[in-house]
């Protein structure tokens, strides 16, 4: 036998009756044996529990709780019969308050420790109003290689069906969980999910084969608005006209009012669609979501297609973006840079409080969709242009558009490219406000601003409850 094969049939260290501390990275919890740092998975904060070790190093650890001895007084019963599967919602098992707080201690770490600022005081993090049925839009798989539980594998069941429609399995691609309940989006999701996987059962059609490449159902995408609109977009792995239009129309009797179902062709080896044509069965071709609070105090209205990318939590987008115009500090005579604007949300937003907003994104499709949006608010003091920000914010940019007074950005997870900042630095506007969607990324963009900009304004958001995911706003002065 193998030295690797030996490894793996080696009974695990079990730690017996640790004491869980705190909270770690990607939503583990943490604990200390014998000076030793433990990445738990299967405990909150609090708990006191056995421990399977799965991972051994030189200075970690990383285990499994296997039994939970002592309950933390935080612990609460998850309300999704997925949990622990699904790779969603991973703290439905500590209570919303505690979540928060760790939120705003993870915010408070990373720019403190990692990027070495100097902040000040760090209010609560801001709460979600819903901590289910908050989002506005899912993707869910058609799979032929169902999940199987451990109960089912135990019982040794033969397992006539395993197709699947739901959420892939963490770490296993060709896994996805069949979902009888999901909690993360209001109806009409649940109702068009459960048609869809009742109706390809009745009709026998065939879900995709992710391994193969083969199969005639793949994805479905669906998105809800606030404004009560619906888009359904489901993704066929290849055509076949009569089955195709024979769903279409069935579901749209079964689940009545979807204002946009449309198809989609990709024979393609991954579930992307951004490069593929899309085609309107019935409705539109977008729906309309709102933002409250725009030029006048009338609604922003936002043209959202099959392709449009628009935050998710749109009940905290509208507080998130709020405080973003607030700590722009606009008067109505500022230049605007909105760097990352995507669609123009937050360009549009802070238009009638500035004398003019350029947007900037490197996504050119998103940039068709801003223009459209201002043409449909009849906002005419922004401009757009598309390009990647490295290279498009040079000094011709500043040239065309003039220099900066505030510059709002929002960049993606891995933050700003270092010749953005740099970029920054050159324009030197008054204030810059940055809003991120990963606080350790942001304070490396921070760390390299800091002695030319001080933090006056620090601000944790949940835009996604029961996750260890936290976006954050932070405020700079530029120091006289």
């Amino acid at each position: 036998m193998s030295r690797s094969k030996k490894a793996r049939n080696r009974p695990k260290e079990v730690l017996e009756a640790v004491p869980v501390t705190g909270a770690g990275a990607n939503g583990k919890a943490l604990a200390r044996v014998e000076g030793m740092v433990v990445f738990i998975t299967g405990a909150v904060p609090g708990d006191v529990a056995d421990l399977r070790v799965d991972v051994k190093k030189k200075n970690f650890m990383e285990a499994t709780a296997t039994r939970i001895v002592a309950p933390s007084p935080d612990r609460v019963t998850p309300f999704c019969p997925h949990f622990g599967l699904c790779g969603g919602c991973k703290w439905q098992d500590l209570g919303y308050g505690k979540q928060l707080e760790y939120k705003r201690q993870q915010v408070i770490d990373n720019l403190e420790r990692l990027g070495g600022l100097s902040l000040p005081a760090v209010p609560p993090t801001l709460g979600s109003p819903h901590t289910t049925h908050f989002r506005n839009k899912l993707e869910f798989t058609f799979s032929c290689h169902r999940w199987l539980t451990g109960h089912e594998v135990r019982n040794e069941n033969k397992f006539l069906d395993r197709n699947a429609l739901g959420f892939h399995i963490p770490q296993r691609f060709d896994r996805v969980l069949d979902l009888s309940e999901c909690h993360l989006q209001p109806e009409p999701s649940e109702s068009i999910r459960a048609f869809l996987r009742r109706y390809a059962d009745e009709q026998k059609l065939s879900f995709y084969d992710i391994r193969e490449h083969q199969g005639f159902l793949r994805t479905v995408t669906i998105r809800t608005t606030t404004t009560g609109e619906s888009m359904v977009v489901l993704a066929f792995g290849h055509e076949d006209v009569a089955k195709r239009e024979a769903l279409l129309a069935a579901l749209n009797e079964a689940v009545p009012g979807i204002t946009s179902l449309q198809w989609v062709i990709n024979e393609k080896k991954n579930d992307t669609i951004w490069d593929l044509d899309t085609h309107v069965f019935s409705g539109r071709d977008h729906v309309i979501e709102e933002l409250p609070d725009g030029p006048g105090g009338v609604p922003l209205k936002f043209r959202i297609g099959p392709k449009t990318f628009f935050q998710t939590n749109p009940e905290q987008t509208k507080a998130m973006y709020a405080l973003t115009r607030e700590w722009a500090g606009l008067t109505g005579q500022e230049r605007v840079y909105d760097l990352y604007c995507g669609a123009g949300s937050i360009t549009l937003y802070v238009a009638g409080m500035a004398k003019e907003v350029i947007g900037a994104e490197i996504v050119p499709e998103a940039v068709q969709d801003a223009e459209v949006n201002a043409r449909l608010n009849g906002i005419t003091n922004v401009r757009f242009e598309s390009g990647d920000l490295r290279h498009l914010l040079d000094a011709s940019f500043a040239e065309r558009h003039g220099r900066p007074d505030v510059v709002i950005t929002d960049p993606p997870r891995a933050g700003m490219h270092e010749d953005v900042v740099q970029r920054l630095r050159e324009l030197a506007p008054q204030r810059i406000v940055y809003v991120s969607c990963n606080p350790a990324t942001q304070a490396r963009d921070l760390a390299l601003l800091q002695d030319m900009y001080r933090i006056t304004h620090v601000q944790p958001v949940d835009m996604f409850p029961h996750t260890y995911h936290i976006e954050n706003i932070v405020r700079l002065e530029r120091i006289a």
